[in-house]
């Protein structure tokens, strides 16, 4: 079944369901570099106006003290004080790709399965760092042949002897690897119908609570001083699913007419990643620090977020363009492809890509009103407090689910 979260006080959730519930929370958090991380650090503090929140650390659990309608931080770490509390009523597990950050995580709920986000669909990475990188080639093997019968698990066998690149570089999304996360949820949290359709076409017949990712609050911060009529912004971690060729083969194309224009192309890039040359016009930038992200992002005129193939990843960056008021310029895939068409021109990936890249550039740069209804998104659909209230709806309703599968087993 689906659940389509309405708030503590929606018609949609039982009496018993708005019992305020205890939260054992997973999640990496700051410093760790993680956009994940950073999505915690946003949502904790509202989620804990909501609900009781237990923070669990790697290696350890400590709680600090929230309670539904409480202060304090989610990142709080020397000034809260805390005490050991393993007791709650339901587990909520953040699921992302990097094993380094995660790996902890499943640990967790292979102990105690509970509520889990997926952040993104295939999993590869996540379980190919959690058993081949840890010598546990048998598990690797066995994930794969689970997924993709006997063809699986021959191509496994020539990862591990090396006679083929490895999948989750070249072919992670035929083998999204994520059953075995999802045997581990008592229900799944998802922030598009995409990642939705996936798990049931998985077989994963849990509930499911669709809630958009939250919107990060502005911070007063003038614009860059960047030069470019059009500027066009694109940011975040570059690899090869950004399609940073063709963006830039389209920008070189658009900057024939529009000699103005300016690509800001900001973000560190994947180790084994090799930008193509960059044509005049190109303002290249690594790694920025937050304000200055949100900067930069003020001061472009239209940002994009290209992504094929998709993982079933949710773009933060695409959320806080939204957020500033700009226009996107994405790939008609996954996630993106569920944007409304007032904020977000859709481009096809493939055959005439770059061409329609180039027309999309020039429209959303001439479209005040797509900005204007990205930030009226970014304000409704997405806002922190919204979010929250659905992600304290849809916990509520679990730690219920779950005090009646007690009490059934217990009769």
């Amino acid at each position: 079944m689906t659940k389509r979260p309405e708030g503590l006080a929606g018609r949609g959730v039982a009496a018993e369901a708005r019992r305020f519930p205890r939260v054992l929370y997973y999640s990496p958090l700051p410093p760790s570099r993680s956009g994940i991380a950073d999505y915690s650090a946003l949502l904790l503090p509202a989620l804990a106006e909501r609900v009781e929140v237990v923070v669990a650390r790697p290696g350890r659990l400590r709680r600090p003290v929230f309670r539904p309608g409480g202060t304090g931080s989610a990142g709080a770490s020397g000034n809260a004080r805390f005490r050991r509390e393993p007791k709650a009523d339901v587990c909520l597990y953040h699921v992302g790709n990097d094993p380094d950050a995660h790996g902890w995580i499943v640990e967790a709920a292979r102990r105690r399965p509970g509520v889990v986000v997926l952040h993104e669909f295939v999993l590869h990475h996540l379980v190919s760092g959690l058993t081949l990188a840890r010598g546990d080639v048998d598990g690797y093997l066995a994930a794969l042949e689970r997924e993709g019968g006997l063809v699986g698990r021959l191509l496994g066998h020539a990862v591990v002897d090396a006679r083929i690149d490895p999948l989750w570089e070249t072919r992670p999304q035929d083998f999204p690897l994520a059953a075995g996360i999802l045997e581990l949820a008592t229900g799944l949290v998802v922030h598009s119908r995409f990642v939705e359709g996936l798990a049931r076409d998985a077989g994963y017949d849990g509930p499911i609570w669709r809630i958009p990712m939250a919107a990060w609050p502005v911070p007063a911060v003038r614009p860059a001083a960047v030069e470019g009529s059009p500027l066009i912004g694109c940011f975040g971690h570059i690899n090869e699913s950004k399609r940073i060729p063709q963006l830039v083969s389209a920008f070189a194309r658009f900057c024939e007419r529009r000699r103005d224009a300016r690509l800001l192309l900001v973000g560190s890039a994947a180790e084994r990643f090799l930008l193509p040359e960059l044509p005049e016009g190109v303002i290249r930038r690594d790694y920025v620090p937050e304000e200055e992200l949100w900067a930069l992002m003020a001061a472009c005129d239209v940002c994009v977020s290209l992504r094929a193939p998709t993982m079933g990843e949710t773009s933060a960056v695409a959320i806080r363009a939204l957020s500033v008021g700009k226009p996107l310029v994405v790939s008609d895939v996954g996630w993106f492809r569920e944007l409304p068409d007032e904020v977000a021109i859709k481009v096809p990936v493939g055959d005439g890509e770059i061409e329609a890249l180039e027309t999309a550039f020039e429209r959303a740069a001439a479209s005040p009103e797509m900005g204007a209804a990205a930030l009226r998104l970014a304000q409704t659909e997405h806002d922190l407090g919204h979010v929250a209230d659905l992600y304290a709806a849809a916990l509520a309703e679990a730690a219920a689910g779950s005090r009646l599968s007690l009490t059934g087993s217990a009769a």
